[in-house]
């Protein structure tokens, strides 16, 4: 009777064991998963804004701005206000839409897209209550959404 508990307790163990290195694995897949779409995100960010600048040269200015401000983690504040500006001084011009312009917004939506895709993912899990008292996600921050209206 003794070595049947024992058996059944080293399986528990194994399985919970088991389980954390898994999360804690996948949340470390998820977390590259987030950043390789943050990069992307911004690289399309950029692109549009060359594409303004180069047709519009009375916004290259403001998209310049846009594109000096990074896409840094736990900052995105300023580069979703220095797009806010874009787009208003884009309606101001009342910039007409070529095909340049409509692959490279295409791009950013797509991008925007994937981008929340994968944080909503790794925010389900890193918000799992067993997995924040075990702290599975280490030291990575916990990825913000990046929401701007583009016009």
């Amino acid at each position: 009777m003794n070595t049947v508990v024992w058996v059944i307790v080293a399986v528990l163990v194994t399985v919970f064991l088991t389980w954390a290195y898994s999360t804690a694995q996948r949340l470390d897949r998820l977390h590259v998963r987030v950043d390789r779409a943050r990069n992307s995100l911004e690289a399309a960010l950029d692109r549009r804004a060359a594409v303004v600048a180069v047709a519009h040269p009375s916004v290259a200015p403001a998209a310049r701005r846009a594109e000096e401000a990074g896409l840094v983690p736990g900052d995105f504040a300023s580069r979703i206000e220095r797009e806010r500006d874009l787009g208003a001084r884009l309606a101001e011009v009342g910039a007409s839409e070529s095909a340049e312009m409509a692959d490279a917004d295409a791009r950013v939506m797509l991008a925007l897209r994937f981008y929340n895709d994968a944080v909503a993912d790794t925010r389900a899990v890193r918000l799992q209550p067993l997995v924040r008292i075990l702290r599975l996600g280490g030291t990575a921050r916990l990825p913000e959404f990046f929401e701007f209206a583009d016009s």
